[in-house]
């Protein structure tokens, strides 16, 4: 009976060794998803984001046949464009300030203060520059 157990705890063991798998270390970006959807603190409003690029847009719903749904531009001005543009490079990181999220280059570091209001003239995208020494 011991005998049993053994070859079965020995036959188990090789079993979890062999659906071990070996990763290079290397991180894979999803290369499928091209825009990603970021939730506000207002519950009828997303940010939109293209990830290879930085392109942005206020997204509101509504759940009231007469409320309005639609997509208002943040920023269509690319951040990267060509070779450098690849899925998952922007990335949005929200504030304690419910308008303001940190837009982040993913690659290159630079960072961008994205602000989306109701009003056309209080929504944009602010650089923040490094501060000089």
């Amino acid at each position: 009976m011991k005998r049993f157990f053994i070859t079965i705890t020995f036959m188990l063991s090789l079993l979890m060794a062999y659906g071990q798998t070996k990763t290079s270390g290397v991180i894979v970006r999803d290369t499928v998803h091209v825009f990603k959807l970021y939730p506000t603190k207002n519950m009828w409003t997303f940010i939109k984001l293209n990830t290879t690029n930085g392109q942005m847009w206020q997204v509101h719903f509504t759940v009231n046949e007469d409320g309005r749904r639609v997509e208002h531009i943040l920023s269509l001005t690319r951040q990267a464009e060509g070779k450098d543009a690849v899925c998952g490079r922007f990335e949005l990181y929200p504030t304690d300030n419910m308008y303001n999220f940190i837009l982040l280059d993913q690659i290159d570091g630079r960072t961008w203060q994205v602000q989306w209001s109701f009003n056309y003239h209080n929504r944009g995208l602010i650089p923040i520059n490094e501060e000089l020494e």
